[in-house]
């Protein structure tokens, strides 16, 4: 029977998935950005002007071409760029506001 080799593996991997999902990003989403610039930025400027977002001098940090990861990193899902938890919308991963740069060791 595989069931009784299971279940042993299975608690001895619990500690690992809890302490894997303690990234401090508690606000928002954990993205992986291609690059992160303070909202005042030209770049960011362009951006949230086609996208018809007013900024304003919010102070926000925002994170540019995203996409969501995975806490666990299972499959390759790991970020080579910037590591940032963003509380706000991703615009389809072209844009996440309110972002802050995190290291959770992907």
């Amino acid at each position: 029977m595989l069931f009784p080799r299971v279940i042993p593996a299975f608690l001895l991997a619990l500690p690992l998935l809890a302490s894997a999902g303690e990234t401090g990003c508690t606000t928002g989403e954990l993205q992986c950005c291609q690059q992160v610039q303070s909202a005042d930025s030209d770049v960011v400027s362009t951006l949230s002007g086609l996208l018809g977002i007013a900024l304003g001098a919010l102070g926000l940090d925002v994170g540019i071409t995203c996409s969501p990861i995975s806490v666990i990193g299972i499959g390759g899902n790991s970020c080579s760029a910037q590591t940032v938890c963003c509380s706000g919308n991703s615009f389809n991963g072209l844009i996440a506001l309110g972002c802050t740069p995190i290291n959770i060791g992907l």
